[in-house]
């Protein structure tokens, strides 16, 4: 296999270009079998073997530097700079992120897992290059829908100031170009990247420059040019930023991609290489239902179905269900996502009530101040987007939905620890960023009743509230305790005495185990708190359980710094109540890929290691 030949970084330029179509096969091949075991993102990588093979052609790595969008699509390239033998324990625990990481290869120059980022660090590395005196190539990897991130914008409008060379790849996968224009593109593209044209152009412009009523010329010259362009050449928005345009070419034909990918680098200015590929070419089912395999479970390569069928459901199916039920009761009902229809459970909804569905794009921002603008108007805007993803939006929350307190609701999807995508994933710091805002509610459900509770109950609150649940399946347990939702309160499961479990959403059947464990192997008499309300906190429930207990334990899936269990402790303190207060939270630190349970336990909230932090504090 010439697969078996790359080992190391630029080891593809020893591969034959004969041979370089069946390397991408054997790549192909390789990321469907490791994929198909462990999980993944799939389609994304099988779209960008060519392109990212093209880059590794082009360009002199680790000298050059290449910054991928999100990173979801860099598999290829992690094989290309010698970790291909790694795949085994890609996103696991101790093993390679999904993700680029600076950590793991002298190749990887920037950390991504967020969208839209790429052309902004692109953009400071060629400054720092030049301010250093260097003389590398830098390539901006960028897809089509992260385009629709108002950061790639600033950064493009930034970018068209640029003196010095900068190349952006626009992967497209989904973008169409009509064929009467693409015919005459790929003419005048052919005429653009030749050099005989290129050094034409710049000489003739740079000689009409210095005679006199030159500049006149020239600047007619670009008039009619542009005019013309705009009719025929399908980047003219680029054009017209002063980004000079490139494609559109063929995303799956290497030797096009390495001539205009070294064109672009001769350019003394932004360049933008508009490349076409198709999503999961080469495996049928990822063909097929592209978003299915964007970040695929371990599936049967045969079929493409999942490898262990599920039949309980998640917390995003009860999240889905609530929706349809909330939006037939309440024609003010809107539902709002940010490019993630299917991940947060919405496509349903878009389906049964496409005039109150919006998915405007990757733009968090926006799609809360367009959510505000909702509320402003009537209506009941519930805006599903992953936790850490809704950090983009913090300015948003505090300026255009809180301070009016407006009745925004937010659902927040992937709370706590999420697994394999890593740092840039981990849903861990929302309780901490969304507890500093005032007017801000937080709620958070210990099963999936619960879960629907909150839902019907933030949709006659009337004012901005957040309902935030983990990723992975619905806990069904202690259904019996179904208590109204009402304001700040919290709901009292088993009392007791000596020991109080405070926990916080998903961290009450965790605290179910707790207990279990304190009361048969030490002896201990445990009472059991679901919290429900992060902010505001029930602080007449910590005033009574102060009473007749000599230790509050919080449990949260989130930092302990300003999370749950410091905001307990400082209303105990304040109010100088005499208990103590232990709080069981994540360490203040990014909580790296690996199954959620070896996670847990490694971050110290898992069963048996809140036990031990217990027995220890209560041992004299």
């Amino acid at each position: 296999m010439i697969l078996d030949s790359i080992n190391k970084t630029n080891d593809i330029k020893d591969v034959g270009a004969g041979d370089l179509d069946e390397l991408a096969q054997e790549i192909r091949d390789f990321l469907i079998r490791k994929i198909s075991v462990n999980g993944g993102h799939l389609g994304s990588n099988l779209g960008a073997v060519e392109l990212t093979m093209a880059l590794h052609l082009a360009a002199d790595l680790p000298q050059d530097k290449i910054v991928w969008d999100v990173g979801h699509q860099s598999y290829t390239h992690k094989i290309l700079t010698g970790r291909k033998d790694e795949f085994d324990k890609l996103r696991q625990f101790g093993g390679i992120s999904g993700f680029p990481k600076r950590r793991e290869s002298n190749c990887d120059v920037f950390d991504t897992g967020h969208s839209s980022t790429s052309i902004s660090a692109g953009l400071g590395l060629a400054k720092a290059r030049d301010l250093a005196g260097g003389d590398y190539g830098v390539y901006a990897v960028i897809g089509d829908g992260a385009l629709t991130g108002g950061m790639a914008y600033e950064a493009l409008n930034n970018a068209a100031d640029l003196k010095t060379n900068y190349v952006i790849i626009l992967n497209d996968n989904n973008m169409s170009i009509a064929e009467n224009v693409g015919g005459v593109s790929s003419y005048l593209q052919d005429i653009r990247t030749a050099d005989a044209y290129r050094n034409f152009k710049m000489g003739l412009e740079d000689a009409l420059n210095r005679l006199p009523g030159g500049v006149a010329v020239v600047d007619k010259l670009k008039k009619y040019k542009s005019s013309f362009k705009q009719l025929v050449v399908p980047g003219m928005f680029f054009e017209d930023m002063g980004i000079t345009y490139l494609g559109p070419v063929d995303g799956h034909d290497i030797k096009a991609m390495v001539k205009v990918f070294r064109e672009a680098r001769r350019y003394p200015k932004c360049v933008i290489v508009h490349v076409l590929t198709q999503k999961g070419k080469g495996y049928a089912p990822a063909e097929r239902h592209p978003a299915r395999f964007h970040g695929a479970e371990p599936f049967d390569i045969e079929t493409g179905l999942p490898a262990v069928n599920r039949t309980k459901a998640n917390y995003t199916d009860v999240f889905s269900t609530v929706m349809l039920k909330l939006a037939e009761r309440n024609p003010a009902v809107c539902a709002i996502t940010a490019a993630m229809p299917d991940g947060t459970g919405l496509k349903r909804f878009s389906r049964r009530f496409p005039e109150r569905f919006f998915d405007v794009g990757i733009a968090e921002e926006h799609a809360v101040t367009f959510a505000a603008g909702l509320a402003a108007g009537g209506f009941v805007p519930i805006v599903a987007i992953y936790s850490s993803f809704l950090q983009r939006a913090y300015d948003q929350i505090i300026h255009d939905v809180c301070i009016q307190e407006l009745p925004v609701i937010f659902a927040i999807d992937r709370a706590g620890i999420v697994g394999s995508d890593g740092e840039t994933h981990q849903g861990i710091f929302d309780l901490s960023y969304l507890s500093t805002i005032p007017n801000m509610t937080i709620m958070a459900p210990k099963n999936k009743w619960e879960l629907s509770d909150m839902l019907k109950f933030a949709v006659k609150f009337g004012a901005p509230v957040a309902v935030r649940y983990p990723r992975g399946l619905a806990y069904d347990g202690l259904e019996e305790y179904r208590k109204p939702v009402i304001y700040g309160q919290s709901e009292l499961i088993y009392e007791e005495s000596d020991i109080a479990l405070l926990a916080v959403g998903s961290m009450v059947s965790v605290a179910e185990k707790v207990r279990d464990v304190l009361k048969s192997e030490h002896g201990m008499h445990v009472t059991l708190v679901n919290a429900r309300f992060v902010k505001p906190i029930d602080e007449e429930m910590v005033a009574y359980l102060a009473k007749q207990h000599r230790l509050i334990v919080t449990m949260e899936e989130n930092v302990k710094c300003g999370g749950f269990g410091e905001h307990v402790r400082s209303y105990v303190d304040e109010n100088r109540i005499s208990v103590d207060v232990l709080v069981c939270a994540l360490p203040d630190d990014y909580v790296e890929h690996g199954n959620v349970s070896i996670l847990a336990r490694q971050v110290g909230i898992d069963c048996d290691s809140i036990v031990e932090k217990i027995v220890n504090e209560t041992t004299p």
